[in-house]
């Protein structure tokens, strides 16, 4: 039973599979990618009646790193609202900083981590399923952190299909395990499914692909 498919999108899974597929060769630039098309381009594996209920990206902005990169929330802001304009459904977490010591070699360091995203992924799974919003959930990560949400989700709601779609490079036998279906995505889909240049916004907003990252 496909029927409805939404998929949940962990954000920064994706962006280090994309960042992996340049490295691969597989595009020069990749970044600005749809999510409705390249997820909806998915649907057939579920079936000839699965249809795209809705796309839902977990993401976190990254202020700490402006010193260094100064346009770097801009880029990443720019980007939500071009997914916003398609119709995803963006949910921004936040990085917390954590003082690190080594035992080696005494000293304490200092890092950001990102903060809530893995479990409002499991939370917006659950609820989604809860409320009879869709018939196959699908989880976009290769994230280990998501195992506790998909045996929730079967325990919860067995008649649900709960499915992961691994980024590319992003594999995880664990995941693969316990999903009740899963696959791989291409390297060589992301550039075959960009947003155009500029995107327009519903208010006649032209949000433009930033000129670098």
């Amino acid at each position: 039973m496909a029927g409805r498919v939404t998929y949940l999108v962990d954000g920064f899974n994706l962006y280090h599979s994309v960042r992996q597929a340049v490295r691969d060769g597989l595009g020069p630039d990749l970044r600005w990618l749809d999510l409705n098309g390249l997820l909806s381009s998915y649907l057939s594996i579920f079936g000839s009646e699965a249809v795209l209920h809705e796309v839902q990206y977990f993401t976190a902005y990254a202020h700490h790193l402006t010193p260094q990169n100064p346009n770097v929330v801009s880029r990443h802001q720019a980007y939500v609202a071009a997914l916003e304009s398609t119709g995803v459904k963006a949910h921004v977490a936040r990085f917390k900083r954590k003082d690190v010591y080594c035992p080696n070699c005494k000293t304490r360091s200092r890092r950001h981590e990102e903060k809530e995203t893995d479990v409002a992924i499991a939370l917006k799974g659950i609820e989604l399923l809860q409320a009879d919003a869709c018939d196959t959930l699908v989880f976009v990560s290769g994230d280990t952190d998501l195992a506790p949400a998909i045996r929730t989700a079967q325990r919860l709601f067995p008649v649900k299909q709960v499915a992961v779609a691994f980024p590319h490079a992003r594999f995880n036998a664990e995941l693969q395990q316990l999903a009740d279906f899963s696959f791989r995505m291409r390297g060589k889909q992301y550039g075959s499914h960009q947003l155009p240049d500029p995107v327009m916004a519903k208010n006649g907003r032209a949000i433009a692909k930033p000129n670098s990252w």
